[in-house]
């Protein structure tokens, strides 16, 4: 059982970790969307212009419902912008706006990384839920059976895991690309003042540490079942 106390104390301090970066990041939003754009503009206005300025016309800028739930779906080609970022006219809504948009120039520039994140997505829904099972039934089944069966029932259980770690780990360079080009965009269009910018900026780094924090977890239960799986053969 120490073992597994191991992993809880893992699994718990990288909770923690994501916990303070995840509510940092709700603080900074709160703290930018303070800042009202001298332009006038809404992320609904932004995105648009950001699309238009990089040639996109087949990309529809809509509302969704929720916080945070801002994304850009390839397979309908939509900006989709939480209620808030949608109408609102702030630092923080320009922020997200042009980041959702730099997914859709990353689409239609056939940037490779968020072509492999595509590739992945239909393989990691299916295996991230079961695979830490798999792992926890392998060993018990190996510790019954004196390893056979139930130890490659572990190592399957490992290979899913590695897919949803790979896929974390990927999304890293689309989260930062996405950004970076929001941010280009953003000052190179003078479309924010330095405060205003500023702003914009703080708020998308807080953002990709939170999906930084999520691989290093990712990546750290992997290691750690590893360890369960073949440090306990002899």
């Amino acid at each position: 059982m120490g073992g597994y106390m191991g992993y809880y104390l893992l699994i718990g301090g990288i909770a923690l970790v994501s916990w303070l970066v995840s509510n940092q990041l709700k603080q900074k939003f709160k703290q930018y969307s303070k800042v009202h754009l001298r332009n006038g503009m809404s992320g609904k206005e932004i995105a648009e212009k950001m699309l238009a300025d990089n040639g996109i016309t087949d990309v529809q800028v809509i509302s969704t419902r929720g916080q945070l739930t801002d994304h850009y779906n390839p397979k309908n080609k939509t900006v989709n912008l939480s209620e808030s970022v949608y109408s609102q006219r702030n630092a923080a809504a320009a922020a997200v706006a042009a980041h959702e948009c730099g997914h859709a120039v990353q689409h239609a520039t056939a940037y490779k990384a968020l072509q492999m994140r595509s590739a992945l997505v239909p393989v990691v829904s299916i295996t991230s839920s079961m695979s830490q099972w798999l792992v926890i039934g392998g060993l018990v089944l190996g510790a019954a059976a004196g390893v056979g069966m139930g130890f490659w029932i572990a190592v399957l259980g490992l290979v899913f895991m590695g897919a949803a770690t790979l896929f974390s780990f990927i999304t890293l360079p689309v989260e930062y690309d996405a950004s970076n080009r929001a941010l280009a965009w953003l000052k190179n269009k003078h479309m924010l003042t330095p405060e205003e910018y500023a702003g914009s900026e703080d708020a998308l780094k807080w953002a990709a540490r939170t999906y930084l924090v999520a691989a290093i977890g990712a990546l750290a239960s992997l290691l750690y079942w590893a360890m369960q799986v073949f440090g306990g053969r002899d």
